[in-house]
């Protein structure tokens, strides 16, 4: 399964500022992604962030991590430094493009 660069820059962070193994990191972020209604796969920089400050905190601290909204501070601060990313084609974007006559995105 391809993963979005923002969700592995995450899990790789937590994994580091946490006792979190590779597992539980990964777990808990996707969790907190499919509360939001978002994809591993299509998470742009800028939805992990809202996801990182909004839900994950929560998350964190279910799962017994000290200072969740600090750790999550520092993770929304690393990620306003990734690239942007494009997010994912849909069905509807493309013909909408096409119903509008554009060629490109």
């Amino acid at each position: 399964m391809s993963e979005a660069r923002s969700f592995t820059h995450v899990c790789e962070a937590l994994e580091r500022l946490t006792q979190m193994d590779r597992p539980q990191a990964r777990g808990t972020v996707r969790l907190a992604l499919k509360e939001a209604g978002i994809d591993a796969a299509s998470v742009t920089p800028r939805e992990m962030a809202v996801v990182v400050g909004k839900i994950l905190p929560a998350e964190l601290a279910a799962r017994g991590v000290a200072a969740p909204e600090a750790i999550c501070r520092e993770l929304e601060a690393s990620l306003s430094k990734l690239p942007r990313e494009q997010a994912a084609q849909t069905p509807e974007s493309v013909f909408g493009r096409l119903a509008s006559g554009a060629s490109k995105p």
